[in-house]
């Protein structure tokens, strides 16, 4: 499949330096970047039902987690902001499963794309090692959420492939906490958490490419309330080459680990 034909490049030219850099001020400045309708129509509606032909072969995972996806420190209570649980549930259908004639593959391996983003990311970017990290086709449905977190990696890429009716809506807020000057934002993150400060919403309709910065901004996907899931790819990539992504990550994700 011609990735040109995946893209909308009349409206987002990412072959053209300079709409590059207007997205990178963009996602520098509030480290987020929504690119609505970044897929023509015909390849949504080519990807909602690929998504939906694939999702018998997805793996619904329960996770209980921190906001800080790490193991609970001891020296806090377990109500304490840095221990407190959060829920993520979720389907997933892992990278070999997608098949060879989907656009999703096409766009990933599709050295312009890979080059707009290295241009706003400001990083050189390489694929998985493993086969099912690269690209994730992700089911939240009925009653599914993913909780309050910050990434561990220094951003995401994502296409909105189809939107619930109702929730499912993405919350974040900026700057909460500071990883790389060791601090860990605790009054803020226990205010956004229990509802004492608001958090901002990012809109996306159905296809658009979303580029986020969550290493140091908290978010959450908020509960789906209605019988239409919401369907996100994430493309997953790492800034070094032959990179795996680690076997208790695969398990708990795909359920396997190849």
């Amino acid at each position: 499949m011609n990735p040109e034909t995946i893209v909308n490049l009349k409206l987002h030219p990412i072959q053209d330096a300079g709409y590059n850099i207007s997205c990178k001020a963009q996602l520098e400045r509030s480290g987020a970047l929504v690119m609505e309708d970044f897929l023509t129509s015909e390849t949504v509606d080519f990807l909602q039902i690929e998504a939906c032909e694939l999702r018998p072969q997805a793996y619904f995972c329960h996770q209980n987690h921190n906001a800080y996806l790490l193991d609970p420190d001891h020296a806090f209570p377990a109500e304490h902001i840095r221990n407190l649980e959060q829920v993520s549930d979720k389907g997933c259908v892992p990278h070999d499963r997608v098949p060879d004639r989907s656009p999703l593959r096409a766009l990933y391996k599709w050295p312009d794309f890979q080059k707009f983003l290295e241009s706003v990311l400001g990083v050189t970017v390489f694929p998985y090692a493993d086969t099912l990290s690269s690209i994730n086709i992700n089911y939240y449905e009925q009653g599914q959420q993913l909780g309050w977190h910050y990434d561990n990696a220094s951003f995401a890429v994502t296409l909105m492939i189809q939107a619930s009716e109702d929730g499912g809506e993405f919350e974040y807020l900026e700057n909460v906490r500071n990883k790389e000057a060791g601090d860990p934002g605790y009054p803020d993150t226990e205010a956004v958490i229990k509802g004492n400060l608001h958090p901002k919403t990012l809109a996306m309709g159905e296809g658009a490419l979303v580029l986020f910065r969550g290493r140091n901004s908290l978010h959450r996907v908020v509960p789906v309330s209605s019988e239409r899931s919401r369907i996100l790819v994430t493309l997953n990539f790492n800034t070094e080459p032959n990179v795996m992504l680690s076997e208790l990550a695969r398990l708990a994700f795909f359920g396997r680990l190849k």
